[in-house]
């Protein structure tokens, strides 16, 4: 080393000291907390120009029916005169169905993978649910065309009716294309996602939560009820509401078995319409602006149908945690 070089690394090192005591630049976490932002507000924005693109393409209808669109029961594209009450109660007596059918099986069989099957067989009925959530819903309702609906023409109605046919909900003459048809083939849609998401809820539970309730002497049954199921009783509300969003927009396969007729009837053997069908069937038939706009309001209705069982979901689910608050406090 020279005479020359010993100043000059003198000199660099306390600089390059101080630039390592340096506290570490914050650009990189204010780029993510930036851009994780946009994206949030980009699903925001996009549900609010979805429901603003409704509105003015309903403006019409709405200034023209009013609050009576959603209180009456007449369609009649010919008068221009439309109701979309008998479409609303077709959309929730279908979900309903579909969830009483739907919601049993499927925390039944995500408990079943997640804490009773053995290793071996987990996998593929795992991929058998996956795959079933994967078949198209169109293959799905041609299924229902030629299959389930002779089938359940020919054994399930008759027992339903002559079991329960002492109640308004199972008489009548059976077609076969029905309401409750249509909210079994809804089940059937949305019991694969219900279940998924199920699954994973349960796998999450801690350990710890099994453990316990083994070490206080509970069978199995006792630590999955107690110990897994209440644990999680929240993901799975969520599961649940996750499925009843799937219910309320299916189209195509409840379109091909539910019967398409716009009316208000107790029993589950008649036909029915929801808010979903009417479009796919009659927006290429809407030759009017008064028609193509009463339809736009139908979306517009479903749209709105959907966010207001989320927000229900949503306080019902602050309920709860409240509840379960106060009973650990007390």
């Amino acid at each position: 080393m020279n005479a020359t070089t010993g100043p000059a690394i003198a000199a660099v090192e306390p600089q390059t000291a101080r630039h390592a005591m340096a506290p570490p630049s914050r650009f990189g976490d204010k780029a993510f907390e930036w851009l994780t932002l946009a994206m949030a507000l980009a699903v925001v924005v996009l549900v609010v120009l979805l429901g603003w693109e409704l509105w003015g393409g309903s403006s019409l209808a709405i200034r023209k029916f009013g609050f009576h669109f959603l209180t009456t029961s007449t369609w009649d594209p010919v008068a221009e005169q439309f109701g979309a009450l008998s479409f609303i109660y077709g959309t929730l007596i279908s979900s309903l169905i579909a969830l009483l059918i739907a919601v049993p099986l499927s925390i039944a069989t995500a408990a079943y993978l997640t804490e009773l099957a053995p290793l071996w067989i987990r996998q593929p009925l795992v991929s058998l649910i996956e795959m079933l959530a994967a078949i198209p819903s169109v293959i799905l309702g041609l299924w229902g065309i030629f299959v389930m609906i002779p089938w359940l023409r020919d054994y399930p109605f008759p027992l339903l009716k002559r079991l329960f046919g002492w109640t308004p909900f199972f008489t009548g003459p059976i077609y076969g294309t029905s309401m409750l048809a249509g909210g079994i083939i809804i089940a059937i849609m949305i019991l694969p996602i219900i279940t998924s998401v199920a699954r994973e809820i349960l796998r999450s539970v801690p350990n710890l939560q099994r453990e316990a309730a083994y070490a206080l002497g509970a069978t199995r049954w006792e630590a999955t009820r107690i110990a897994v199921l209440s644990y999680a009783k929240k993901g799975l509300f969520g599961a649940v509401i996750l499925g009843l969003g799937r219910a309320l927009g299916e189209t195509m396969a409840v379109t091909m078995v539910i019967g398409n007729t716009p009316q208000i009837a107790a029993s589950l053997f008649k036909p029915g319409y929801t808010l979903a069908s009417v479009i796919a069937n009659e927006f290429t038939e809407a030759t009017t602006d008064m028609y193509l706009q009463a339809l736009f309001e139908i979306g517009l209705v479903l749209f709105g149908t959907t966010i207001l069982a989320n927000l229900l979901a949503q306080l019902l689910l602050q309920t709860m945690s409240t509840t379960s608050t106060t009973r650990a406090v007390q």
